[in-house]
């Protein structure tokens, strides 16, 4: 098939840290080439695939140059110009048109989305079908207008818990997320610590994981972007405690580095207060042998085998409770689950069946 893939422009791809529709679309994309497929990617400067690669800008917006990032508007005297820093929306309207304009050319069989709802609006300008993913896009009700309006076309979500946000979109199928997972190696022998990994935001659960590691008097390593937005969060829930003995504070770690720590945690801290739609943290813990405990929201009950691969909790009790059951969890049934269910491969042969259906 020849296939578009139209990835987000906030990080490069592959990401070397923060990203993961990004981590995504990068890891689609490498299987979709190696399984014999045309694609072409749509992406930031500064990315990198086996692909045909577009890079429809020259940098992602994460990554742009900061003198030009954080210019003041101001008005240029000698050319009467307001000057100032880049507009992300104008780059992410090129970004799409690049697309767009090539599809309508007939250049593809489907374009497949993973940027929000932006590229919604073109649908009917092409005559391919362009199949969405919503990576969680629905959670935010601002994004209902559009969505509804153009519900007719095939979206497929990450899990069965993510329809939940807008349940009349015309759903075509649940694809799993897929790791690559000879990158998280299997470890049957565990440390005696916790790990937190993730943005540190109030709906991630960072001072739960804390609360836990403290009761239970276990150690805790945290990893992940604490984000502008959520700094007095941090600052007033997760700081104080940091002492770098019991508690942790690792920064954000490429998916490199975060892996030696995966394999060695004793389990892994998933305690969301919001129906995340997927959590890649989570299979790449199983992938590494870690068990998770986690909330019942959102895939998690989907991802864990209950008593099997982790513990899904109702309250913080039962979190500190679960600590002292690890011992009943075998790390080699973890990575079974991640095997069997949330590889590259599997994530390829979901879309591919979502392609050859639509183009049906």
């Amino acid at each position: 098939m020849r296939i578009a893939m139209l990835a987000p422009i906030s990080w490069p791809l592959p990401p070397s840290g923060y990203g993961p529709w990004e981590q995504v679309a990068h890891n689609l994309t490498e299987e979709l080439v190696e399984r014999g497929h045309e694609v072409t990617l749509f992406a930031a400067g500064g990315s990198q695939s086996s692909a045909r690669l577009v890079e429809t800008v020259p940098h992602a917006l994460a990554t742009w140059p900061e003198n030009q990032r954080r210019r003041r508007q101001s008005l240029d005297a000698g050319t009467g110009l307001l000057e100032g820093p880049p507009d992300a929306r104008v780059l992410e309207q090129l970004h799409i048109a690049q697309c767009i304009e090539r599809a309508a050319a007939g250049e593809f069989d489907v374009v497949h989305s993973h940027l929000h709802v932006h590229a919604l609006v073109f649908s009917r300008m092409i005559r391919c079908p362009l199949v969405s993913t919503l990576h969680g896009a629905a959670w935010v009700r601002a994004t209902h207008p559009i969505l509804n309006a153009y519900k007719d076309l095939p979206f497929v979500s990450l899990s069965d818990a993510e329809r939940q946000f807008l349940p009349g979109l015309n759903y075509v199928a649940t694809v799993y997320n897929g790791i690559r997972i000879d990158d998280f190696p299997f470890e049957p022998d565990k440390d005696d610590y916790l790990l937190f990994a993730g943005r540190l935001a109030p709906e991630k659960g960072a001072a739960e994981a804390v609360q836990v590691a403290r009761t239970s008097g276990q150690r805790l390593l945290m990893a992940g972007m604490i984000e502008p937005q959520h700094r007095d969060y941090f600052d007033r829930e997760v700081r104080p405690y940091i002492d770098g003995k019991q508690i942790e504070y690792l920064g954000l770690l490429p998916q490199a580095d975060l892996a030696p720590i995966y394999r060695k945690a004793a389990a892994v801290l998933f305690l969301i207060r919001w129906a995340e739609p997927f959590g890649l943290v989570a299979v790449e813990a199983q992938a590494s042998g870690t068990p998770l405990i986690a909330t019942r929201f959102g895939a998690l009950p989907e991802i864990i085998i209950e008593g099997e691969t982790g513990f899904v909790v109702e309250s913080l009790d039962q979190a500190v409770a679960a600590v002292d059951k690890l011992d009943r969890i075998s790390p080699a049934a973890c990575r079974r689950n991640a095997e069997q269910r949330f590889t590259t491969t599997h994530m390829a042969k979901g879309y591919e069946a979502v392609y050859a259906s639509v183009l049906r």
